[in-house]
């Protein structure tokens, strides 16, 4: 089992997220991962302006020299498959053997950004078969595939055509219910299976509710210490989890690198 963590995208100094990916690096994180947006929403309605997901692998990839770095995911509905898959091969020569491309074929999020900048998105028919398109030209080339994304015809693609699946956020029960699935009828092997969500990290549970009632998170994620988020976690791993990937809701710290790489791995690989 790996564990990674994603990366600041809605900050105006791309240094801040490498330098969140240098601390990864350093306290024994596996990856770090990139979001895909255009923008995101402001609580007075405006757009506050999102890191290219390409552009900040690419600095990531020269920062570091171990560290997995991967997009989780990048929209085949945003760009060609030609433009992304020449993107990511540029990566992956500046990073060789270290990139995982996650694709995916936009949700309704996406479709608001699309239609902001008034970009086509497409039926859902349309957009699985340009992320399979996409995987198609992108698989081979040196680097895993991964697919992300929950409902039918993306898992298919997923099992037929890709290197691996993720799903980001939901129960361990419902990761544990699609992932058994698609690694058992995945073409390509070997097959990762990867979970992926929103953690509030701290270095003991007072202080992670501390942090919480800061940030103002009222959403239902995980939060706490290492014991509590270790515990938390511990069933999408024996769900089948390959890959833990965690998105910190102050993910500009890099004390959040610390405490996952030194204080959650420890406790996760010896469960």
């Amino acid at each position: 089992m790996k564990l990674g963590l994603t990366l600041p995208s809605f900050i105006a100094n791309p240094a801040d997220a490498v330098a969140v990916a240098v601390a990864a690096e350093a306290t024994g994180v596996d990856g770090v991962f990139v979001y895909d947006h255009l923008f995101r929403s402001a609580s007075d309605g405006r757009h506050r302006p999102a890191l290219e997901c390409v552009s900040l692998l690419g600095a990531v990839s020269v920062a570091t020299d171990r560290i997995v770095v991967g997009t989780l995911v990048a929209r085949a509905s945003l760009r060609p498959s030609a433009s992304l898959v020449a993107a990511l091969d540029t990566v992956a020569r500046l990073a060789p053997g270290r990139v995982v491309a996650g694709l995916g074929a936009g949700d309704s999020r996406s479709h608001v950004e699309n239609t902001t900048f008034g970009l086509p998105f497409g039926t859902m028919r349309d957009r699985v078969e340009r992320l399979e398109a996409t995987v198609t030209a992108a698989r081979d080339r040196g680097f895993p595939v991964w697919v992300g994304g929950t409902s039918a015809p993306v898992q298919d693609v997923s099992a037929r055509a890709a290197d691996g699946w993720n799903q980001w956020g939901g129960t361990p029960d419902r990761f544990r219910s699609r992932a058994a699935p698609v690694r058992a009828v995945a073409q390509r092997q070997p097959f990762a299976c990867s979970w992926g969500g929103l953690v509030v990290l701290a270095g003991d549970d007072q202080a992670a509710g501390a942090k919480r009632q800061r940030l103002g998170v009222d959403r239902d994620v995980i939060s706490g210490g290492p014991d509590r988020v270790a515990a938390a976690l511990e069933p999408y791993v024996s769900g089948g989890a390959d890959w833990l990937i965690l998105g910190p809701v102050d993910s500009f710290d890099p004390a959040n690198a610390v405490l996952i790489g030194e204080q959650l791995g420890p406790r996760l690989r010896v469960r």
